[in-house]
């Protein structure tokens, strides 16, 4: 199952249990005392969403590693194209 798949799963898991509790098809008591918690629960459901994912962007960015090898590797490709470049006539400033 993708990553999309479980996101619409999920979402339409959610939309289903809100509909029932706004249309009344499920009775209950706690429901019917904090009716307007209930209807605005989607609005605090997307910004807790929101949260989230500044919250996993800022931690990945955070903790993005170097890669010195692959720096060093990309260095000395540039030096070996330069060279050749320079054997062929190309003049750098």
């Amino acid at each position: 199952m993708t990553k999309l798949m479980q996101w619409l799963l999920a979402l339409s898991v959610l939309a289903g249990v809100y509909f029932a509790l706004v249309l009344k098809k499920i009775q209950n008591q706690f429901v019917d005392d904090n009716e307007f918690l209930v209807q605005i629960s989607p609005i605090i459901l997307l910004g807790l969403f929101g949260v989230y994912s500044v919250v996993v962007v800022l931690y990945r960015t955070l903790t993005f590693n170097d890669c010195q090898e692959a720096a060093d590797e990309l260095q000395e490709q540039i030096k070996e194209a330069k060279a050749d470049l320079r054997s062929k006539g190309f003049k750098f400033d």
